[in-house]
């Protein structure tokens, strides 16, 4: 036990080191993990004795990952992108198969290796697209639900694959282990829906009424229906995130969501450790140019498939490529599969190397296009009508009207968030720190996480129906960029700004701003009446301050005193 504590702590010390590097050079940090495996493997330090631990930790991340992905998941959701999804995943699976099978021929390998290489090419990273959607707060967005849903598709039939290379090593796969795995799905769907109906929602106040039950009950409810699934011969993530949808409806599931999150997140980099310290530099020179080459195939290939699909479907070219930069790189079940058929002899140790650097490969470079692929949409959106019909679908959550917007959370939006929900109008929030939306989504506020200055961001506000919009951010440049944006494209808005000067305000309210909050000169003048009014005696201060102690108590979490379990 001391030599794994050890183990872990050391390799727990490097992977802090390399991400303040990461953090320096402003670098993603997923890219950091990866490379403190490669350090504390087998080819550099060779700290990690103990792999199956980490592999352990990395399937608990996983499990949590999926489960709070589950969590935001809805019938209406999978209605909205049910179809889409499916077609994406068929599609991108079959046609990456048949080109990486066609290019692995001419790399020389007979037709049943070359067959592993393509479908191992055509699977998307389920971990590493989660994490990057959450990194960006945009899983909610219409491409993020679309890549939930091709990915869900996608895990399925890389079980059914599982199973059949399984099966090959024993003599073959019959219907009657399909019908097998199907009945077994069933049943255990079943199963969890009659213990979700007849137990957990009976026993709701037990579970609610306790944070720390309610959190060991959320980790145990997760594990254990992806340890089911595992042994009744699926992948831990399809019961895990099948864990999380049972329990999307229950009132308290935002909760289970917000205190998971950091146990999932220190899991989760313990999995992309896990991942890099499984490359070993042994013989890459030679293989490395067919690596590159198939990296180049997942990294343009399965983008121009995926955008086609959804170009013939009717989706807009934007939510087409920033869907099609989800999907650019190898999936950590292919990396399952093919070790599965080294280990049946279907391939040789050549190949799971080669496809381990490809995976590697496109790990790093798609974790750099998905998140800038907002930047990448911008220099590429001239060649990308190709991709794009005439008539296109409306993005429903594009289209949302929201008369009454919030822009930016801490600096005393509050209490205009307070007087939003008593006027019951449609209404978000829009902010950029993710401790603030992490707050909004425990309290079950509508929200937008981004700058208010993306174009994308605007036009998901959709402003040009909004009625009021109040700004509580004193950043100059943007409350003129919202002023002069309502002025032009909606001037019967209301515009509430927030400025740190007198001049400010002025040239504020030159650019048509309805109101000007100035903080220092709101508090100055209510204080200044309050001494007019009652003088200097400070039996009135006390009674004022008393007041307004009880004020900041009932609309502040500042004053609240922890909560403890009974």
């Amino acid at each position: 036990m001391h030599s794994i504590f050890s183990e872990l702590g050391l390799v727990i010390a490097v992977a802090v080191a390399v991400s303040l590097f990461m953090r320096l050079i402003r670098q993603p940090l997923i890219i950091g993990h990866i490379l403190t495996g490669l350090l504390v493997g087998p080819s550099f330090l060779h700290l990690i004795k103990s792999p199956e631990t980490i592999q352990v930790f990395s399937d608990f991340g996983i499990a949590l990952l999926l489960l709070i992905v589950g969590l935001g998941l809805n019938p209406r959701i999978i209605k909205e992108v049910g179809k889409i999804a499916g077609t994406i995943a068929i599609g991108k699976v079959t046609l990456t198969t048949l080109f990486g099978y066609a290019v692995s021929r001419l790399f020389g390998y007979s037709a049943l290796p070359s067959l592993f290489i393509g479908v191992s090419l055509s699977f998307s990273s389920t971990i590493i697209i989660l994490k990057l959607l959450n990194d960006k707060k945009e899983q909610s967005r219409l491409y993020g639900k679309i890549s939930v849903g091709f990915l869900l598709v996608e895990d399925l039939i890389a079980t059914i694959l599982l199973v059949v290379v399984s099966a090959s090593g024993n003599g073959g796969v019959t219907l009657s282990d399909f019908a097998t795995l199907a009945i077994k799905c069933i049943g255990l769907i079943v199963a969890i829906w009659l213990v979700r109906v007849l137990l957990v929602n009976k026993m709701g106040n037990i579970i609610a009424k306790s944070q720390e039950f309610l959190f060991l009950f959320a980790i145990g409810w997760a594990l254990g229906i992806a340890a089911l699934f595992q042994v009744a011969g699926f992948s831990l993530e399809i019961g895990a995130l099948i864990a999380g949808v049972s329990l999307a409806s229950l009132p308290y599931a935002q909760e289970i969501s917000s205190r998971l999150k950091v146990l999932r997140d220190f899991f989760i980099v313990l999995f992309f450790i896990g991942l890099g310290s499984h490359l070993q530099l042994h013989n890459v020179m030679h293989i490395l140019p067919r690596a590159c080459i198939l990296s180049l195939l997942v990294l343009v290939g399965n983008p121009l498939i995926v955008m086609t699909i959804m170009g013939l479907s009717g989706y807009t070219k934007k939510t087409s490529f920033k869907t099609a930069m989800l999907g650019t790189q190898i999936s950590e079940f292919s990396l399952i599969l093919l070790l599965l058929a080294n280990k049946l002899g279907h391939i040789s140790q050549e190949v799971l190397s080669l496809l381990t650097i490809a995976a590697l490969i496109t790990i790093a470079v798609s974790t750099y296009l998905i998140l800038y692929s907002d930047k990448l949409y911008i220099l590429f959106e001239r060649y990308l009508e190709l991709f794009e019909r005439r008539k296109v679908k409306q993005e429903h959550e594009q289209r949302h009207h929201f008369e009454l917007v919030l822009i930016g959370y801490q600096k005393g939006g509050q209490e205009f968030l307070k007087v939003f929900q008593q006027l019951k109008k449609r209404y978000v929030v829009v902010d950029y720190d993710p401790g603030i939306i992490d707050t909004l989504e425990h309290r079950g506020a509508e929200y937008l996480y981004g700058d208010v200055t993306d174009p994308e961001l605007l036009e998901e506000l959709n402003l040009s129906h909004s009625r009021l919009v109040v700004s509580t951010i004193t950043d100059m440049t943007t409350n003129k960029f919202i002023a002069d944006w309502l002025e032009k494209n909606n001037p019967r808005a209301v515009f509430i700004a927030t400025a740190d000067s007198s001049e400010e305000a002025a040239e504020l309210y030159g650019l048509g701003v309805a109101y000007v909050i100035l903080p220092h000169y709101i508090g100055s003048e209510k204080i200044g009446s309050f001494i007019k009014k009652n003088g200097f005696n400070k039996s009135e201060f006390k009674k004022y301050r008393e007041k307004h102690l009880a004020y900041l108590q009932t609309h502040y979490d500042l004053f609240a005193e922890p909560a403890t379990d009974s």
